[in-house]
């Protein structure tokens, strides 16, 4: 497996071959520095300096590459990743055009790691070429890019695994392994305990073979005097639909619905890795939603943790229960800021397709900010709202509310108005319906696993609490 921490390193004078930045605007006055045969080698590849193009110049002792870029004074996130993609295994230096000068690379180097990722754990033959080592100059831009690759690469490892390697243990083993590097601590719920102390959680994961045995797992870090920030992400590391049976096309991709606790250990990592000064709470309620004779079944009534009783009206819509016995949780410990993350519904992707993740937000000042951080990353996100008309679908007859509401409309909403019922009232927290998933590969963004929403968190963390005085 290629390391990717040496992808980027610093620019010390070492040999390399040059890559000269073009856009458009400096495609003619580039070519009236070539020769004759270079001009023509260049309309032979038909290099119009588009973005993303790539040629190749000779020049007598070797080669050098052009690679069309937008205009621009910062190169965007997957700028250079149809680059990193196409280049042979070698050692390549930016530079700049006679017209223009070196754009900020800042977050196209995340875009240059993430481009030559690979998922080979299956593979009797690795697919992986040799790397692509880019040199840098903006030698402060390398560590926040290298851990912010390794955080998408983290998520796209977690949920490309297959279910049977990727239960609710193996969860536990990711959590207590962040938990050994940072120096955190961690707390796993299970057993007798977590049917006693989180009902939903063990209803949901009680019809799981042994060795995906249901829990909830807790990880502890940081100061006690900072902010409090609890990350939550949901682990259905098999969602069959239980006993509300998914047809077996629903059912295909259902590695992963782990999705969300993938983003929550990827933005964990991220929070402790740079020393962020919070309080972190991680929490992961981790089960299989199988089918078995003691599976919940539907007209089931769960008593919650926090005391609301749900009637069971589609047991396919599990996700929103574990959830809630953990964003009590996280609630007890009065956060400062809540963040959860969820591949819960199919409305999401109904309204916004697989590349935007829809967040819910109980303060406009924080949906905004969330905005502006995923804009500034490529990380885009969306907003959807808690319509408060619609808390009526929940209602049911027998219990406090239903876990799934009997129309068709607002969907995503919905669910987000249900565990809405179980975070703590005047609590910030936004919630994020994200897909974890790429149908179709784009410059850097392979088909599989993704970290969708997690950057755009990132950013708004970043910006809450990197200049935080320790002593205030």
């Amino acid at each position: 497996m290629t390391d990717r921490n040496a992808l980027i390193q610093p620019d010390r004078g070492q040999k390399a071959v040059s890559i000269q930045l073009l856009d458009k605007a400096g495609l003619e006055p580039f070519l009236k520095t070539l020769g004759e045969g270079q001009r023509a080698a260049l309309a032979a590849q038909k290099f119009e300096a588009a973005p993303g193009e790539l040629a190749i110049v000779p020049d007598g002792t070797g080669w050098y590459g052009l690679f069309g870029i937008k205009a621009g004074e910062v190169l965007g996130t997957w700028a250079l990743a149809r680059l990193a993609e196409a280049l042979p295994g070698g050692t390549y230096r930016l530079a700049a055009s006679p017209a223009r000068p070196l754009p900020r690379l800042g977050d196209a180097l995340v875009g240059w790691i993430c481009a030559q990722y690979r998922f080979d754990r299956y593979r009797t033959e690795s697919t992986a070429t040799e790397p692509r080592i880019l040199l840098c100059s903006e030698l402060r831009a390398i560590e926040p890019a290298l851990a912010e690759a390794a955080a998408i690469s983290l998520v796209r490892d977690l949920v490309n695994t297959p279910a049977e390697d990727m239960g609710p243990a193996q969860l536990e083993t990711e959590a207590r392994s962040l938990a050994k590097a940072f120096g955190a601590e961690v707390h796993v719920i299970a057993g007798d305990a977590l049917e006693r102390d989180y009902p939903m959680v063990h209803a949901v994961g009680r019809a799981a073979s042994r060795h995906h045995a249901p829990r909830l797992i807790e990880l502890e870090w940081g100061d006690p005097r900072h902010p409090r920030v609890a990350i939550v992400g949901k682990g259905v590391c098999f969602d069959t639909g239980g006993l509300d049976l998914k047809p077996s096309s629903g059912m295909v991709l259902m590695k992963k619905d782990m999705g969300g606790a993938a983003h929550a250990l990827a933005l964990a990592r991220l929070v402790m890795g740079h020393a962020l000064p919070v309080r972190l709470h991680l929490l992961i309620p981790a089960v299989e939603n199988a089918v078995a004779g003691n599976a919940m079944r539907p007209g089931d009534i769960l008593r919650s943790r926090k005391g609301l009783s749900v009637e069971i009206t589609n047991t396919d819509a599990e996700g929103r229960l574990i959830l809630g016995d953990a964003l009590t949780r996280a609630s007890e410990a009065e956060p400062q800021l809540v963040i959860d993350f969820a591949t819960l519904t199919g409305a999401a992707r109904v309204a916004l397709g697989p590349d935007l993740p829809a967040i819910f937000a109980r303060k406009d000042a924080t949906a905004a900010e969330l905005s502006a951080a995923g804009g500034e990353r490529e990380d885009p996100v969306w907003r959807l709202p808690l319509h408060e008309d619609y808390r009526d679908y929940l209602k049911s007859d027998v219990a406090d509310i239903v876990n799934s509401h009997a129309n068709g409309f607002a969907g995503a909403s919905v669910a987000a108005l249900f565990l809405d019922r179980f975070v703590g009232e005047g609590i910030d927290w936004v919630h994020y319906d994200t897909f974890a998933w790429r149908p179709v590969a784009k410059p850097g963004r392979p088909k599989g696993g993704e970290a969708l929403g997690l950057r755009a968190a990132w950013g708004l963390l970043l910006a809450r609490y990197r200049d935080l005085n320790p002593d205030t």
